[in-house]
């Protein structure tokens, strides 16, 4: 398929500048596979759609406080520096993006909060990108501690909106155990406390994967040709425990359902010969879009996406590209909310 196919006008006014009040109460659109049949509920109904025996999968990952603010040594300038990912935890190395990179070389020292982290910038990887050294004598944990007081929650920059204390807990999911996100898997954003409690009461069951998210999700495409895209690689672990209880759902003929375009991905990338689930670590580069063959979950719960994005991409391919292209037509008809503070969409 080609990029253009996936091109549609978002009106800045349907980009969620905030979540809803109650997480279980955003819009959900719910999209029928097998009849077209587009239906529009509250996300808490979710309930009435799945049954005993039902499998759904969560993304456990956490999100951390990624966007630094400082100043460079000498010219005292300011600059945004965005923890991508840990290289070293012995040595706090690390993967970032800078802002403004023009002015941010290799040698130059950064200084956070009143001096309480220095940084030193020792390799130019990207435009943006550059490998950073803290100069930190503390453990893993100690460090962790000091980014968790010195660093913002990473909002993506459409949210024009400064940052509020209430974001720290709301762009984080429930189900978040494992420190690693740069983004928060938004389909999972919608759960609550209570409405898991009534989905197990009803013998629902909830598994758990990791994949922890980096910017490569949000990146544009720019070839017109999908087949030339390359994704971003994200680390990921499917746990024995979910393949044992998404395995007996599959056998079982019953709901295996994605909480988000990341669990897609990440169990769509541990398929065994027998088309079954199967316990796996370590990196995905998969990038789902239009024709594709899901062999593990026959439902997903996903946020509206960007024009041209990967993620529009593969809800396109579990949905089937005509059908998903007019549900986001009428969703911006119907007034939904786009995006990581948006509404979402169940498509069955």
């Amino acid at each position: 398929m080609k990029l253009s196919e996936f091109k549609f006008d978002l009106p800045v006014s349907l980009i969620a500048q905030r979540p809803a009040e109650n997480r279980d109460e955003s819009r959900m659109m719910v999209v029928h596979r097998d009849t077209g049949k587009i239906e529009h509920r509250i996300f808490k109904d979710i309930i009435e759609y799945f049954g005993p025996g039902d499998v759904m999968v969560a993304n456990d990952t956490m999100v951390f406080p990624a966007r630094l603010y400082g100043r460079k040594e000498k010219t005292g300038a300011k600059i945004e520096v965005f923890l991508l990912r840990e290289l070293n935890p012995t040595m706090h190395l690390w993967d970032v993006l800078v802002d403004p990179a023009r002015k941010i070389r290799v040698g130059n020292k950064l200084y956070f909060g009143n001096g309480d982290l220095v940084a030193e910038v020792i390799d130019n990887t990207t435009s943006r990108g550059r490998t950073i050294r803290f100069l930190f004598d503390g453990d893993s944990e100690a460090f962790d501690k000091v980014i968790d007081q010195l660093g913002e929650t990473p909002l993506p920059k459409y949210i024009r909106r400064k940052v509020e204390p209430e974001d720290r807990e709301r762009f984080q999911t429930i189900f978040a155990r494992h420190k690693g996100a740069v983004a928060a898997p938004t389909a999972g954003l919608h759960f609550t406390r209570q409405l898991v409690k009534r989905l197990e009461i009803k013998g629902v069951s909830l598994s758990f994967i990791t994949l922890h998210i980096g910017l490569g999700t949000f990146r544009s495409v720019d070839v017109e040709d999908l087949t030339k895209h390359k994704m971003d690689s994200e680390n990921f672990r499917v746990p024995p425990e979910c393949v044992e209880v998404v395995n007996k759902a599959l056998d079982n003929k019953k709901r295996v359902c994605a909480i988000g375009t990341t669990v897609a991905r990440a169990l769509e990338s541990s398929v065994s010969a027998t088309n079954k689930l199967k316990a796996k670590e370590g990196w995905t580069d998969k990038f789902i879009f239009p024709p594709y063959e899901f062999k593990i979950i026959n439902s997903l719960i996903t946020n509206f996406h960007a024009p041209e994005s990967t993620l529009l991409m593969m809800a396109a391919a579990f949905g089937g590209y005509e059908l998903i292209m007019e549900a986001y037509k009428v969703a911006r008809k119907e007034k939904y909310k786009f995006l990581t503070y948006g509404d979402c969409m169940l498509i069955l």
